[in-house]
């Protein structure tokens, strides 16, 4: 099986503000239990004991995105055993955005980047990240990235979808995740439907994949029946062969085991779709067998 969305971090190594910051609260929760490294060996332990033999790594907010970048690089070349590709940090709108490419394409691990568009309500009207849909530079980036055989993580929130596909339409050439299911952050019975109304922009567009990841972000106590209508949904609406399965350690791992992540995803997938969901997909999306 494939882990296709975690994290790694080595304080040590590489400088990650928001995860040093001290007695601020994120979208996700109080990340003071996660205020520590989180290394190769930690999550090789957890993911290997339900069956996990390869993973892909996403950038998680690093001062120096390319740092981070070749500090992966690193550790993935000292786990001959363990088939780790990794999607780094890019900003689609910069100006010397080929060179930062060129750069970024120089380390073998590379599948993807990442850009985040949207976490929650309250930090993007903070960070402003909104505001790449209406820059039509980050078109052009997507489209350069798409070019080069690069994928795009997607990370946005449901009010964004509508307009997020009008952006995505315009590069459809480029292969895009969708992290966390869309961010489904209203668990309410009408906020549910509002996410999976809005979702339909997105699924319907075939070069749009989903990630089961991250679920936990939203609903700190959540249960496999909590969260049974999300899987039930993108299920539906992007089917097996665009849905991967991803832990979103050591983020989620803030309210769940390992072990009671991947029973519960197992329980409510069907078991005819556990080898696209949870191999298969991530497989051919992230090109794994050449990591």
């Amino acid at each position: 099986m494939i882990d296709a969305h975690h994290h790694l971090w080595d304080l040590s190594a590489v400088s990650y503000p928001w995860l040093e910051a001290q007695g601020v609260s994120r979208f996700f929760g109080d990340p003071t239990p996660i205020q520590r490294n989180y290394l190769i060996d930690e999550f090789r332990a957890e993911a290997s004991s339900v069956g996990v033999r390869a993973s892909v790594h996403i950038q998680v907010g690093a001062a120096d995105p390319m740092a981070e970048a070749r500090w992966v690089q690193s550790v993935t070349e000292s786990q001959p055993d363990w088939s780790m590709a990794q999607v780094v940090f890019c900003d689609l709108t910069a100006p010397d955005l080929g060179i930062k490419l060129d750069d970024i394409q120089k380390l073998s691990t590379v599948r993807g980047v990442r850009q985040i568009v949207g976490r929650a309500p309250e930090e993007d009207s903070v960070t402003g990240t909104n505001d790449l849909l209406d820059n039509p530079a980050f078109v052009a980036g997507l489209k350069e990235a798409g070019a080069r055989g690069l994928s795009f993580d997607l990370q946005l929130i449901p009010e964004l979808m509508e307009k997020t596909a009008r952006v995505l339409e315009q590069a459809s050439d480029t292969k895009i995740a969708l992290c966390h299911a869309g961010s489904p952050h209203d668990r309410s019975r009408e906020g549910l439907a509002q996410w999976a109304a809005a979702m339909k922009n997105l699924s319907a567009l075939p070069n749009v994949h989903c990630k089961l990841s991250g679920l936990g972000m939203f609903e700190h106590d959540w249960t496999t029946k909590s969260i049974k209508p999300i899987v039930d949904e993108v299920l539906a609406q992007f089917g097996s062969d665009r849905l991967m399965y991803g832990s979103n350690f050591p983020v989620d791992k803030l309210y769940s085991d390992y072990d009671r992540l991947m029973t519960a995803f197992k329980e409510l997938v069907p078991i005819s779709d556990h080898p696209s969901v949870f191999t298969n997909t991530a497989l051919r999306f992230y090109d794994l067998d050449d990591v």
